[in-house]
């Protein structure tokens, strides 16, 4: 694939993975929460996500998505119904002034189905990869070295975009210290899980 097309895809992809969304909403909440090393299996399952929907673009699946367009709207009120019920457990979470520390811990395969239900019912990832991608590149002749090349410009944008996100949000977590510093951080984060929730429904 020409270096032009990956780089107007890269250009593309790292602004609306940087603009600020219910994936990102989620991905900051739970650093606050559980701080970077725990949210590691949470960003690999959203980066994995986005990678079988580009694939589901490239192997023209946008139109069975439009066919069987009620399927993928149970999905997205599935993944409405997961994001709110963290909300719930992160509002009525424990607060915790060991050290000054935040609550962690949760388990590795729980933060990677939240990352994959965020992935997979995002309206903004379906948009562009199912509605914008075929814009930018003619699918039609992308073969199996043009979707590795795609893939892992897409891997490059998404870690770097998320992992700044992370880094910044770790830099708010150590200015919270206290058992009432660590309630309010729950519930903030509590807010924002419910508010991506909600974004999700209504689109």
């Amino acid at each position: 694939m020409a270096l032009s097309a990956l780089l107007v895809f890269a250009l593309a992809l790292g602004v609306a993975a940087a603009s600020p969304g219910p994936g990102i909403a989620a991905l900051v909440s739970r650093v606050l929460t559980h701080g970077l090393r725990d949210v590691l299996p949470f960003l690999a399952a959203m980066w994995i996500g986005e990678v079988v929907w580009l694939t589901c673009a490239v192997a023209g699946l946008s139109v069975i998505a439009r066919t069987f367009g009620l399927v993928f709207l149970c999905l997205k009120f599935a993944g409405v119904a997961y994001l709110l019920f963290l909300a719930w457990k992160m509002w009525f979470a424990p607060a915790s002034d060991a050290q000054g520390r935040l609550p962690s811990g949760q388990s590795p395969l729980r933060m990677f189905v939240a990352g994959l239900t965020i992935s997979a019912s995002n309206p903004k990832i379906m948009v562009f990869y199912l509605a914008l991608l075929p814009t930018l590149i003619d699918l039609s002749r992308v073969g199996v070295t043009a979707w590795l090349e795609l893939t892992l410009t897409a891997l490059t944008v998404l870690i770097a975009v998320d992992l700044a996100w992370a880094l910044l949000a770790v830099r708010a977590k150590r200015l919270l210290s206290g058992r009432r510093a660590s309630r309010l951080a729950n519930r903030a984060s509590a807010a924002v899980m419910a508010g991506a929730a909600a974004a999700i429904a209504t689109r």
